[in-house]
């Protein structure tokens, strides 16, 4: 049986009158103006809780043990890079973390967001994009503030700033990829250990208040922290910022926030999905 051609011309005419729904670049966005409000509306209480512990080793480590002497004053030009990797690190972890577990939580509240008309996988390249921003913005708030505190800092110099940027867009997004796959891959009740067991050691054991290279007094420390991904943050901010003290080469600094984007992009994606459509 053949279909006449006025039919198929009226079924076209039929379809082309039909509205055409939101592109995905207008769903993003949409995405991320929500997000956006909801960071302005709850921004005090997210600069209390990831940049108080930074802050708090700004005063103690780069103001107050100086003043007394007990600390050299080049020490803040090693420190202050750390300072900032740790303000980024806490900034993209909790505000994809957190949200995502809240979000999984016995109230489904993902499930407004799968219903968004864009494929699930850039629904999650959102979320890293947000948190990425986020920890951009965790940096940016804390830099002024420690040099206030801390004063005049040897070496410190922002004639690399455009590495600078590469090393804290590469870090923040891989840290908001790493919130992710944590997010998603612990369950709610976990989510105190995730920080005790996880975040905490992370942050010691991140060369953010000591060089990498120092670490060549204790070669097998050296060589475990390479699991760390703060590490290259850390060593990228201080390769940038205060290039005179030692650090690790830049190109692998960047070259290993590149491969650890992709491992913990991947990860997130996968634990996202199962945890979306189970």
């Amino acid at each position: 049986m053949t279909t006449s051609a006025p039919t198929i011309a009226a079924t076209r005419r039929a379809v082309a009158a039909v509205p055409a729904g939101p592109s995905r670049a207008a769903a993003f966005a949409a995405l991320m103006r929500r997000d956006l409000r909801v960071a302005v509306r709850e921004l005090p209480f997210t600069l209390v809780r990831t940049l108080m512990q930074p802050l708090l080793f700004v005063v103690v480590f780069g103001y107050l043990l100086p003043k007394m002497g007990f600390v050299r004053g080049n020490y803040g030009a090693a420190m202050l890079p750390g300072i900032l990797a740790i303000s980024l690190t806490m900034s993209s972890v909790q505000s994809v973390a957190l949200p995502m577990v809240a979000d999984f939580g016995w109230t489904r509240e993902i499930e407004d967001r799968l219903l968004a008309p864009i494929p699930s996988g850039l629904l999650v390249a959102q979320k890293i994009v947000a948190g990425a921003l986020q920890g951009v913005l965790g940096a940016l708030v804390v830099f002024p503030l420690a040099r206030l505190l801390m004063g005049p800092i040897d070496g410190l110099t922002l004639s690399h700033f455009g590495a600078a940027l590469v090393v804290t867009l590469l870090g923040a997004a891989t840290f908001s990829a790493l919130g992710l796959w944590m997010g998603t891959a612990i369950s709610p009740q976990q989510v105190g250990l995730m920080f005790s067991v996880i975040i905490a050691p992370m942050i010691f054991f991140g060369c953010a208040y000591y060089p990498w290279r120092g670490l060549s007094t204790v070669p097998a420390m050296q060589v475990a922290v390479l699991v760390n991904p703060l590490v290259y943050v850390a060593e990228g901010m201080r390769g940038t910022l205060t290039p005179s003290i030692p650090h690790m080469p830049l190109v692998v600094v960047v070259l290993a926030l590149v491969g650890l984007l992709a491992l913990f992009s991947f990860l997130g994606t996968r634990a996202f999905m199962r945890r979306a459509f189970q």
